[in-house]
């Protein structure tokens, strides 16, 4: 399995019947939508999501799924909302779970990512959560990028695939980080 595809099935398994999750946008993200839709026991889930590749990937999933989309501005290529209007949504909205997509996961930098309006709605999301758990592979553990989305203690745990370098797993988890590995 490709560590996005590891990612996906440990995130999904996280999930049970009548949870609310907010999906952020990219590609390990849509790893975790692919996932969520092939457990086909599950119903009652509400996804909330700024990314409109994952809507329509879980679209197949209604009406055992809510897809809620945030709304906001369209960034291409990455298919992602961002503000005006996004954060009018997850204002207005309380999650179980929060998936968040990174390009950097780091003991003192924390979670951060290259795009700074991406950034801003990544840390609405993190608010709006009771549990946040922060996506990446092993290639963007010990990296920093301009815009942050908060620092390690903001988030539940970590999951990453089973590559990732042990010595940036040992420094996330001696911050205190919860590291979980997909296989």
């Amino acid at each position: 399995m490709i560590p996005k595809q590891q990612i996906g099935a440990l995130a999904a398994s996280l999930v049970v019947s009548g949870q609310s999750v907010i999906l952020d946008v990219g590609t390990t993200n849509l790893a975790i939508a692919r996932a969520l839709l092939a457990r086909t026991e599950l119903s009652d889930v509400v996804v909330i999501t700024n990314g409109l590749s994952i809507a329509l990937e879980l679209e197949p999933a209604i009406p055992r799924f809510t897809v809620i989309v945030t709304g906001g501005s369209l960034r291409p290529l990455q298919h992602s909302l961002v503000e005006p209007l996004a954060a009018t949504v997850l204002s207005q909205v309380h999650a179980d779970l929060a998936f968040i997509g990174c390009n950097g996961v780091d003991a003192g930098g924390g979670v951060t990512n290259i795009n700074l309006p991406e950034a801003g709605v990544k840390t609405l999301m993190l608010q709006a959560a009771t549990r946040a758990i922060v996506v990446a592979d092993g290639s963007k553990l010990g990296r920093v990028h301009l815009g942050r989305v908060g620092p390690l203690d903001a988030f539940d745990s970590l999951l990453t695939d089973a590559a990732a370098h042990p010595d940036a797993l040992a420094r996330l988890r001696e911050a205190g980080l919860t590291v979980l590995q997909g296989e």
